[in-house]
């Protein structure tokens, strides 16, 4: 750990590495360069521990209780803001992410040290709460911890402790109800609290048109309606960008994927989940995945083999048949990542059809035939694959997750499968309505229309064979928001993973 403020106990250097962590990741998203982050992150981890420290020795309250403050890790995000803020006055602003310097000098970036009530309502709502339930829901909720760590880690009684988060929770949205009842707002706005407060209490509500076209304009009202919504899947989303501000979603993305790989979980955050268990459904599909990948190789060099001896006749078209229904040979599970394509071999007079056609091998495609030359001959010409399209022996697989969406806008993630080792890579894709990326994690971004490329960063530009591409963006939509088609990874077709 680099030189940062001298721990007090034991307790506090356990914390100060996990801190650590947490703001070198929010302070990597924030800067341009690693040089830049490391700097921002000790600056700001020295700020934040000494507000900390003021703030535990500070006054008592005439109630016997302390002033209300954020946990520690989000007291340390904050003031990577604070330091990043002050960096842009101080003209250091060129060690700063573009985007994030456009952020802090806008109206967006005024609401975290303006009036305390028009600060954001998730902000609001966790400062007031008591320290370990404030604790229990940010680990839980944002750091994607499994529970039952978090209950040993906070002195809980894991046999309680998912009774316990369902309770901080709920007490979670009566304050931010409260809150927002308080927060100074036009009379439009205060006609529909009531009624928001009723629709996101259950999950059956429907949403009124007159109350979603609202929320889809007023910003003040959609936050709230993310902090009362405890059902869905949104409270981390509206805990990480109310409290964090800028980066708040990139930030939620990257400690989950760190949770996985720390923890060695399938899909962090499972309640019935411990950082011992040895594995998974995920796990065990990732293993079996794995197992399956060298049995491909066999099976699909030994149908390359078969569909090129020479039966002679109609027998011969093994390659072909089977229509478009029939499934890849080296495709034995959904999320199998199929082999990479064996060498084309020599042209026989006998893996001619009868109209004079090369026959094709176990790709489907006339043997001589190179994916990114013009065909020759009589063949057909070679167009880009339908979205739906799958090849048979597929350099790539890819898998869309839609994480959120809301009225205008929506994140998402990718994940892509290579068949083959990369020094670097480049994924693009394109959108059918329109969609437009706005913000973009552990890739950079150019769009040019409705074609979008993602390329690699530094730190991930490696790939192993088999190994996983993923990333994460927040778009913008409108009227229709249909998921992306004609997936490219360095230029070669992907297939959809089932």
């Amino acid at each position: 750990m680099p030189d940062l403020p001298t721990p007090q106990d034991a307790t506090e250097a356990a914390l100060f590495s996990e801190c650590w962590d947490a703001v070198l990741a929010y302070a990597d998203l924030c800067t341009s360069g690693s040089t830049a982050a490391a700097q921002l992150g000790r600056e700001a981890f020295a700020h934040g521990i000494r507000e900390a420290r003021a703030a535990e020795t500070g006054p008592v309250r005439g109630t016997g209780r302390r002033p209300a403050r954020l946990p520690r890790i989000p007291l340390l995000l904050t003031a990577v803001r604070t330091v990043a803020a002050a960096w842009e006055e101080e003209g250091q602003g060129h060690k700063l992410d573009p985007d994030l310097r456009l952020w802090l000098n806008s109206d967006k970036a005024a609401r975290y040290t303006g009036p305390p009530l028009q600060r954001p309502l998730a902000l609001r709502g966790l400062r007031d709460l008591q320290q370990p339930d404030a604790e229990l829901l940010w680990f839980a909720e944002v750091e994607a911890l499994p529970l039952p760590l978090v209950a040993r880690r906070l002195g809980l009684d894991p046999a309680g402790a998912a009774e316990e988060l369902q309770q901080v929770r709920t007490l979670f949205r009566d304050r931010c109800h409260r809150n927002h009842l308080d927060t100074p707002m036009d009379a439009r706005c205060r006609s529909y609290a009531r009624l928001l407060d009723a629709v996101t209490r259950s999950s059956a509500a429907d949403t009124p048109g007159d109350l979603s076209r609202h929320l889809a304009t007023c910003v003040q009202c959609a936050e709230a309606a993310a902090c009362l919504r405890l059902h869905g899947g949104g409270l981390p989303g509206a805990l990480a960008g109310g409290v964090i501000g800028w980066g708040g979603l990139a930030y939620l993305e990257r400690r989950r994927r760190a949770a996985e790989v720390r923890l060695g979980a399938g899909r962090p955050g499972s309640a019935g989940q411990t950082a011992g268990e040895p594995e998974d459904g995920e796990q065990k599909a990732r293993v079996a995945r794995n197992g399956l990948l060298v049995a491909a190789v066999l099976v699909s060099a030994l149908a390359l083999g078969v569909s090129l001896m020479p039966f002679g006749g109609e027998g011969d078209d093994l390659g072909a048949r089977g229509g478009v229904d029939r499934q890849p040979v080296a495709d034995p599970g959904p999320s199998l990542p199929s082999a990479p394509s064996l060498p084309p071999a020599t042209s026989k007079p006998a893996d001619r059809k009868a109209d004079g056609t090369k026959q094709p091998d176990s790709t489907g495609k006339p043997e001589d035939e190179n994916r990114h030359t013009e065909p020759q001959g009589t063949s057909s010409p070679t167009d880009r694959p339908e979205p739906d399209e799958e090849s048979e022996d597929p350099v790539c697989r890819v898998e869309y997750d839609l994480v959120n969406q809301w009225p205008d806008g929506f994140q998402a993630t990718v994940t892509v499968t290579s068949a083959e080792s990369l020094d670097s890579w480049r994924v693009a894709w394109s959108f059918r309505d329109g969609q437009q990326v706005g913000q973009m994690w552990d890739a950079s971004v150019a769009q040019d229309g409705s074609r979008v490329t993602a390329t690699a960063a530094d730190y991930n530009k490696s790939v192993p064979v088999g190994g996983d591409v993923a990333f994460g963006f927040i778009a913008s939509w409108h009227g229709k928001n249909t998921p992306p088609y004609d997936f490219e990874l360095n230029g070669h077709a992907c297939a959809k993973s089932s």
